[in-house]
């Protein structure tokens, strides 16, 4: 839901601009709410390793916010899918 709003903000300011916009997740999320860009990159720090935010996830902020969203929405569909029986709706 979050990819197809994001995707169509940025057709939307495309076809005004004329020309190509896509917005990044890191200045997505920095209009929203800096205070907890700024929480998260502390928490990562802290806990995990400084190496964790700097090359990895400052990598993820500078992908388009459409592809983002798309790539979590189909890991969270990956890992809560679930395969029918294949006995299913069979007399014994």
């Amino acid at each position: 839901m979050l990819a197809v709003i994001a995707g169509t903000i940025d057709s939307i300011q495309s076809v005004s601009a004329s020309d190509m916009v896509l917005t990044s997740f890191g200045s997505a999320w920095l209009d929203l709410s800096p205070v907890t860009l700024m929480y998260v990159e502390e928490m990562v720090e802290h806990y995990l390793h400084p190496w964790v935010w700097n090359p990895a996830l400052s990598w993820v902020l500078f992908q388009p916010t459409f592809a983002v969203f798309l790539v979590l929405a189909l890991a969270f569909w990956i890992i809560g899918y679930r395969r029918e029986n294949a006995d299913n709706g069979f007399a014994v």
